[in-house]
């Protein structure tokens, strides 16, 4: 599943906390100007078999940055300050 994206979004279909995730994504990269794609577990075997009981998970770089709730000021830290 790669993108150009920096954020990922793991997702499913009625859940509510996805609801909320995504509007927390949506304020964040508002401010840094970054793009996010979700992912539907209900597509993926692999993907519900890793993340499915812990949803939504959020992905930054590749990497899990946080899963049930977005950690709004976390992320944009972490989205604006440079990698060493």
């Amino acid at each position: 599943m790669s993108t150009d994206a920096r954020l990922a979004l793991i997702t499913r279909p009625g859940c509510h906390l996805c609801d909320d995730a995504k509007a927390a994504l949506d304020r964040v990269v508002a401010v840094t100007g970054d793009k996010w794609v979700e992912w539907d577990v209900t597509s993926d075997e692999g993907l519900e078999r890793e993340y499915g009981d812990r949803l939504p998970v959020v992905m930054l770089d590749g990497k899990e940055h946080g899963y049930w709730r977005v950690e709004e000021d976390r992320l944009l830290r972490d989205l604006t300050t440079p990698q060493l």
